[in-house]
């Protein structure tokens, strides 16, 4: 571990417990340490810029987030793909088909076309209130979008993106899905944000928990599952380690003197 360089996390269900959300202390701490070390801190997550969340005393460096669409940092926007136009069309309408609201993110504003139980706990895992907006529709074909959210199962899946063809589901919860660009990912946005950086794969290590970051950990040189992950997630990592409710990333970190 003595070559990593930059260590990219997810945010729901990693670095946060989705139970209590918040983070803990002794991970709060871990961040500061690794911060002393020079190691560049990224966030890697499907939430948008605006509810990105803030830590005391820790301040990162790089922002991955629609899942990969949108990625800066505190200078420059690194990398920006949005959903074309087409597709955003044909998923509301199939959405709506479903009687399901969606969610439509710039990279500014966050608004939905209605709202449903499923839909508002989805935001509350980032503090956030579902805001109705009456241009709707006016706004999709005037902003860049860069992530659709809206409530859905598996087998409602195929409903959902019929007909679509630039388009993909990225989902870390059972009841919710994030739809991004199928050229986006969060590989790709690790991807970007190396060789902004001018590192290698191998110079990089992931921490997630859910479906939307096997990409990710794929990206890496070393990418870590939390014992709280997906089976899928498990599956591809290269290692497993303690529940995000049992401070996992700290004492990971400490037994391989990361920190």
């Amino acid at each position: 571990m003595k070559d990593i360089k930059i260590i990219f996390f997810d945010v729901d269900g990693t670095l946060i417990d989705m139970n209590k959300k918040e983070i803990s202390t002794s991970v709060l701490t871990a961040l500061q340490e690794l911060k002393k070390r020079k190691i560049i801190l990224c966030i890697a997550t499907g939430r948008s810029p605006i509810a990105l969340p803030h830590f005391d005393q820790v301040t990162f460096d790089a922002f991955l987030t629609f899942n990969g669409s949108y990625c800066f940092n505190h200078e420059h926007t690194i990398y920006k793909n949005p959903i074309p136009l087409k597709d955003i069309s044909t998923i509301v309408g199939n959405a709506t088909a479903l009687n399901r609201p969606v969610a439509i993110a710039t990279s500014n504003q966050t608004v939905a076309n209605g709202k449903d139980s499923d839909l508002i706990e989805y935001f509350s895992f980032a503090h956030q209130e579902i805001v109705l907006a009456e241009n709707f529709d006016e706004m999709i074909n005037k902003e860049e979008i860069f992530q659709l959210m809206l409530s859905s199962r598996k087998e409602d899946y195929a409903t959902i993106m019929q007909n679509t063809s630039d388009a993909k589901i990225a989902a870390w919860w059972d009841r919710a899905v994030d739809i991004i660009p199928s050229s986006s990912g969060k590989g790709t946005g690790i991807a970007k944000i190396l060789d902004y950086y001018g590192l290698d794969q191998s110079q990089a290590l992931a921490f997630g928990d859910g479906n939307n970051d096997i990409e990710m950990l794929q990206s890496v040189g070393w990418g870590v599952a939390m014992a709280n992950a997906s089976d899928e997630l498990k599956a591809i990592a290269d290692e497993v380690i303690g529940h995000v409710a049992d401070d996992g990333i700290y004492h990971y970190c400490k037994a391989q003197g990361l920190i």
